[in-house]
């Protein structure tokens, strides 16, 4: 995919309006004490690295990978059972209070200025059609609302984990395949340096 074609996308995703009410954080707290802590943590911050942070996160991308989980379109045995019980309107309110938290920085394990997770995250690879990382989640993994998520900070492990699924199409809700077609070209190696350097962003 083109740089062309990506910031088409991107303009295009970013001026289309939110499906999702704004939530009440408030009420999305009781729900994360009672069902989501144990694995994200109270603010959001997970401490175990297959979990991912949720802290910062759009709350509309948060409300919709919880009603992808239920309707199936996202699968994750867990995370099914997780939302099973949930509401559209507690899922808005998950989406609410997860984004207004604080997310903490991480830093990269080797992967800093001048690697080559830099370079992919920057510039993507374009001999094979890799689009920068930062077209869509911004130069410091800040996401562009709705649709992009933020990465920054995010665990390395969980992200590669992603990208896995993305690429082998076990996970299949990225929309147009964006996610797809990018990381089936993707090494292992150049999954680990980019979600290395993802770790460090903030």
């Amino acid at each position: 995919m083109s740089f062309r074609n990506v910031a088409v996308l991107v303009l295009s995703l970013a001026g289309a309006s939110s499906a999702f009410a704004a939530g009440d954080a408030a009420k999305g707290q009781t729900i994360v004490t009672n069902v989501c802590s144990a694995c994200h943590g109270v603010d959001g911050n997970s401490v175990v690295a297959m979990y991912p942070k949720l802290a910062g996160q759009h709350p509309e991308y948060i409300t919709k990978q919880l009603m992808n989980f239920k309707s199936g379109d996202r699968k994750n045995a867990i995370m099914g059972g997780m939302v099973a019980a949930l509401s559209p309107e507690d899922m808005e309110n998950l989406g609410a209070y997860f984004g207004s938290q604080t997310p903490k920085t991480d830093t990269a394990k080797s992967n800093g200025p001048g690697s080559i997770g830099e370079k992919i995250y920057k510039g993507g690879i374009p001999g094979i059609g890799v689009p920068a990382c930062a077209s869509c989640h911004g130069p410091a993994g800040a996401g562009i609302p709705v649709q992009f998520p933020r990465l920054g900070g995010q665990h390395s492990e969980y992200i590669v984990t992603q990208l896995k699924a993305f690429g082998s199409y076990e996970r299949a809700n990225d929309g147009a395949k964006m996610m797809r077609m990018i990381a089936s070209k993707l090494s292992e190696q150049d999954m680990a340096a980019v979600a290395d350097y993802i770790q460090g962003l903030h």
